[in-house]
């Protein structure tokens, strides 16, 4: 049986195991054709409303929803604000 001790020092591994993060603001669907003629400005409609809220996904699976947020201390950077976290049910994989 393991001690205290060495189930600490394996949870502080696991704590440390880098994860990817990403925030899903939405998606769309264009031929091919459309997206070659894409240029700097060009603007691609997503299926996803303003005020709807986005989807954090860690490794491919989506965890939580948010808001997208203006970060106080940097006002030219965004974050999230979680509002839901999604369950482990297997309609999440």
């Amino acid at each position: 049986m393991e001690d205290s001790f060495g189930a600490v020092r394996n949870l502080e591994a696991v704590m440390r195991i880098p994860v990817t993060i990403q925030v899903v603001l939405g998606s769309a669907i264009m031929p091919v054709a459309n997206l070659m003629k894409l240029r700097r400005g060009s603007a691609i409609p997503l299926d996803h409303r303003v005020g709807e809220p986005v989807d954090v996904v860690v490794n491919g699976r989506t965890v939580a929803r948010g808001e997208v947020v203006v970060v106080e201390d940097d006002t030219s950077r965004f974050g999230i604000s979680l509002t839901e976290i999604v369950g482990g049910n297997a309609s999440n994989a």
